[in-house]
Parts: C-alpha cells; structure tokens; sequence
C-alpha cells in the first residue's frame, strides 16, 4: 500500500498543504509531552538523523508508535544503518546537490538487498542541500558544501536533472538549526522546475518563514530542531496548515 506516495502526491495535486514532524533519535526529547498528536492534523513522522545508531532509530520508532495512531512513520536515513520494518515507508535519498558518491549511489547499493526484504513504502527521493553557506552536521556528515540560495540557475539545473532521471519527490533541506532557511526564490524555482511533490525543511523556525515556504511552493514542510527548542510551535504549525487549506477550500 503506497500510502505516503499518495499523501505526498495528494498535496501536490490538490495544493494543500502537510506538515512532518522529523524526530532525531540522538537529540534529547521527551516524546509524552507530544501524546496528543494522535488527534492533531499531522500528515507524516520523520524518524532519522545524520548520526543515529541502528539501535537508537528502532527504539525510537518505537515509542512513537506508542501514540502515534494512524499517522505514517518515514525513516529519514542519515546512513545506510538507518533502517527498520517498524516504520512505513523510509525516504530514499540521493544526494544530488553534492558529488560524494557515497551518498549518490554507494549508501543506497549497500542497504538495497536489505530493503528489499523489508515491507517498507521505499520513495525514491532527490535530496538537495541549499542555504546561505552554512556547514551543519548534515554537510559534515555527507562531506559535501551547500548550494548557496543565490546560485538560482545551478539549482534550477541541478533540480531538473533529478526530474529527467526519475526521481518521483524532491527534498530541499537548509540542514538542522540553519539560521535561514532555503529561500522562497529557490522554493518556487525548484517547484515549477520539477512538477513533482516537494519537501522543504531546515530553518524553519517561525510561523513567517514557515506561510513564506507554503506560499513559494513548499507541499510538506518538515520542522524538527525548532521544536526541540519549543514543543509548542509544532501546535502553531499544525494550525497554520489548517487555515491554509481552509483557505483553499474556500477559494
């Protein structure tokens, strides 16, 4: 059942939008506090972290899952190590925005055969990291340098040669804790450019950056270090979400 690919493709088809809450299993959190998600509007749960352990990722999804209800668990892998039956479906990525082979094709080849006797919802997804020159530990961790928001027509070529090979959803990350995000200019280039369901997460740590991403093209927004910082604005998002697409209803 190709649950996520139709919550992800629905909103790029209808132009709602979704929000993705991305747990990093190694960040210190008290996931009770979030018990009542079960009964919120959040469209996707996002397991993964550029240097989580096997072990950590399982005891993780874990607990989520303990309050989680009907919301879809995705494994974001930071490593070919991060993979697990429990969850529904896991993101997978290649890095097109760097050349480090490693993280193009190699870490993919060697979770392949693994994969493959998992019943997990695989989304062949093109990942792309674009902010204002930042090195955070997803640059360190892959050993490749952020496209810059001002180098427009790299990214635009970059983005969409990731559509004429295939890839079926796009991620655009500024990386955990970026003090900006990935610009609305470089939001609404790559969506035009792909016509594929785009993700947009990194910096995103008010609700002005947040309506900026929707407002560019974003269809998912993913928070996670800022509500490490402040629980609560995981709440404000959802609300947000939910009067933007009342809006779109009514329009």
């Amino acid at each position: 059942m190709k649950r996520i690919s139709k919550l992800l493709k629905g909103f790029s088809k209808s132009g709602k939008k979704g929000v993705a809450w991305l747990v990093d299993p190694e960040k210190e959190i008290s996931l009770d506090q979030f018990s009542w998600i079960q009964r919120s509007n959040l469209d996707l749960i996002l397991v993964g972290g550029s240097r989580a352990s096997a072990q950590r990722l399982e005891e993780t999804i874990a607990a989520i899952r303990k309050f989680s209800g009907s919301i879809p668990i995705c494994i974001f892998p930071g490593s070919r190590l991060q993979l697990s039956g429990q969850a529904d479906g896991i993101l997978f990525l290649s890095l097109i925005s760097g050349t480090n082979p490693e993280f193009l094709i190699s870490h993919q080849a060697e979770a392949a055969i693994d994969l493959e006797t998992m019943n997990l919802e695989i989304l062949p997804t093109a990942y792309m990291l674009v902010n204002e020159g930042e090195i955070l530990s997803v640059h360190q961790a892959s050993n490749t340098l952020p496209i810059l928001n001002s180098e427009i027509d790299r990214i635009r070529s970059i983005a969409l040669a990731g559509r004429f090979l295939g890839f079926r959803f796009f991620y655009l990350e500024a990386g955990s804790g970026a003090k900006k995000p990935v610009s609305p200019t470089v939001i609404q280039v790559v969506k035009k450019s792909i016509r594929k369901p785009l993700m947009v997460g990194g910096g995103l740590d008010s609700p002005e950056k947040v309506k900026a991403a929707f407002d560019a093209g974003a269809d998912l927004v993913v928070l996670g270090n800022s509500i490490e910082k402040d629980p609560g604005f995981l709440a404000e998002v959802l609300k947000i979400k939910y009067w933007y697409n009342q809006l779109l209803n009514i329009n």
